[in-house]
């Protein structure tokens, strides 16, 4: 039911945008190198913008200055909060994604009233859309300079600022990438745990790996969606009364092996559009692809609560939901999630049972 479903997604995100990564020069990413990214930091003053480092070319540097101190004149950078826009400077790509964020300093209690003073650090790199699709990691990843960013003389600059800047892509854009390359086509379990609420523990490995396996299945839960969309809360519901066993990750070889593996046909539809985008070096669309899996577990979701609602009053409805389960391939979440949600209506539950029976006497048959 899926399968041309998935194959239509990449088509499905702006042309321009996976043009922006389809270079030559970004297929060198799966020797790790990383091409045509730049950071710029500035001492902000009153109304002065200072340059401390930047790894731009020179011609483009100022450019980027008299582009953000027209943001900034007009109140568009606002303190601790990310923009993000195209910019277009004197560097190879000439138009690129461009994240500024404004670290105001702690007013001191001599100067209480001092206002406008702090950092400015810009990222860029890829397109406008893309690095969209990354807004929240680099906001905690600015905010992780606040420490480093203490004295305007910045004598940490080399040993801690610098370093710090340059590996802003690896560490907020490139998280993606690495899982998927790290379990290929077992991606599928870890999108079915970060559905079901599944602890995933990662043995044998470095830290680094640890972070991103966590920060993917965080990126691939539904909690967070939508804070107005009580559908999303219900999916964020653990069930308390289940146990599930842990999905292990042990990187002591290679590839790693996965124990308790759990998945089910609709994570496994998802799986070659992931390993399709990892083999061309594209986080970016990994990313959109990750999105579209967790809007179309929403949709599925919202079409079972009206189904569950109308099969109350229908015993066609009833049979209609069971055809939708049975079509959708993700039924076990979709019905452990309704059962969280519907527990304190007694209808409601008696059905989720009936639709949960189907589903087991379907699975044996």
């Amino acid at each position: 039911m899926f399968t041309s479903q998935t194959s239509s997604f990449q088509e499905s995100i702006d042309v321009e945008e996976r043009d922006d990564f389809d270079s030559e020069e970004i297929a060198g990413y799966s020797q790790k190198i990383q091409l045509n990214c730049y950071y710029t930091i500035y001492l902000y003053q009153g109304t002065s913008l200072t340059l401390i480092d930047s790894s731009l070319p020179s011609e483009a540097e100022p450019e980027l200055r008299t582009y953000i101190s027209r943001r900034l004149s007009k109140g568009a950078l606002l303190g601790g909060m990310g923009n993000i826009a195209t910019v277009e400077l004197s560097i190879p790509e000439q138009a690129v994604g461009c994240y500024c964020c404004l670290l105001e300093q702690e007013r001191s209690p001599e100067q209480p009233d001092a206002d406008g003073n702090g950092y400015v650090i810009c990222f860029m790199g890829g397109s406008e859309k893309g690095l969209n699709l990354f807004r929240l990691e680099l906001d905690k990843y600015v905010q992780g300079l606040h420490s480093s960013l203490q004295t305007p003389e910045l004598q940490n600059l080399e040993t801690e600022v610098r370093p710090y800047l340059s590996q802003w892509y690896e560490e907020s854009v490139m998280h993606i990438y690495r899982v998927v390359q790290l379990v290929q086509s077992n991606i599928s379990f870890l999108l079915h745990a970060a559905l079901n609420h599944t602890h995933v523990e990662v043995n044998n490995s470095d830290e680094r790996t640890k972070a991103d396996v966590s920060r993917f299945i965080k990126a691939a839960s539904l909690q967070g969606l939508s804070q107005q969309d009580t559908t999303t809360a219900s999916l964020c519901k653990a069930i308390s009364e289940d146990t599930h066993s842990d999905l292990i990750i042990d990187c002591s070889t290679s590839p790693p092996t996965l124990s308790n593996t759990v998945s089910n046909r609709f994570c496994d539809s998802w799986i070659q559009a992931f390993l399709n985008a990892a083999e061309r070096c594209n986080p970016f669309l990994l990313r959109q692809i990750l999105e579209n899996f967790k809007l179309k577990a929403i949709q599925d979701m919202n079409s079972l609560k009206r189904f569950v609602r109308q099969a109350e009053m229908s015993h066609y409805a009833l049979f209609r939901c069971c055809q939708f389960l049975q079509g959708c391939g993700n039924g076990d979440v979709l019905l452990q999630n309704a059962r969280a949600e519907h527990s304190d209506l007694p209808e409601a539950c008696s059905i989720i049972s009936v639709l949960e029976e189907f589903l087991k006497e379907q699975s044996q048959a």
